[in-house]
């Protein structure tokens, strides 16, 4: 059996990312690390991704690697030279970022793509990561993160239906959710600007079983 590792810094990540193997790879044997204080020390360190940073990424990948993982996935977007850093130490397994997959997706299609994350961090680190030829708009749903902290799933989609709708009228073509906490706002993204919605969440699971199943 596959067994996939899932490195998490929020919470909020694990139900979306364990809901779309169940559905789409359930064969698959998943096991859950999770650090929710690594997020929360990036926004308050003022540190940026440091060699503490790194090492804490190097170590949780080791321990992942030592219980028989065959590939691991990072779900949470604003680690992005971290997780390359430890692509690099495992090369010879899959060693995936939240959104490589979903930008490997975007870039096969065409017109202006609208991203949006609730993460300022996110909106920082993950622009450079897409081809130049992708025509990118930004957008950060303000209080969508607040309110999937307080429970309060609606108003987070809506938030990001919101958003969803202003990159529309900006000129946008499709919609990119940047992190994997925003899944569950797809269809209310697809419902309020008419347009393709793509999540990391999906994305990361099709190009895993690509490789792995």
């Amino acid at each position: 059996m596959t067994r996939i590792a899932l490195i998490h810094a929020l919470s909020h990540s694990v139900v979306p990312i364990n809901a779309a193997f169940a559905r789409d790879w359930p064969e698959a044997q998943l096991m859950n690390l999770l650090d929710d204080s690594l997020s929360a020390d990036l926004a308050r360190g003022g540190r940026g991704l440091d060699e503490a940073m790194h090492e804490r990424f190097q170590l949780l990948a080791q321990y992942a690697v030592d219980t028989g993982a065959m590939g691991i996935l990072f779900t949470c977007s604003a680690f992005g030279p971290c997780i390359e850093a430890v692509a690099r130490r495992h090369a010879g397994m899959p060693v995936l970022k939240p959104n490589e997959a979903m930008i490997a997706e975007a870039a096969s299609g065409t017109g202006k793509l609208g991203l949006i994350a609730t993460f300022q961090p996110t909106l920082d680190s993950m622009p450079p990561e897409f081809p130049p030829g992708i025509e990118l708009e930004l957008a950060l749903a303000e209080g969508a993160f607040d309110a999937l902290n307080a429970v309060d799933a609606a108003r987070h989609d809506a938030l990001i239906a919101q958003q969803a709708s202003a990159l529309r009228d900006r000129g946008c073509t499709r919609i990119a959710l940047a992190q994997f906490s925003m899944a569950r706002a797809r269809a209310a993204c697809e419902s309020a600007s008419g347009l393709p919605v793509l999540t990391t969440v999906d994305s990361a699971v099709r190009a895993l079983h690509a490789r792995l199943g």
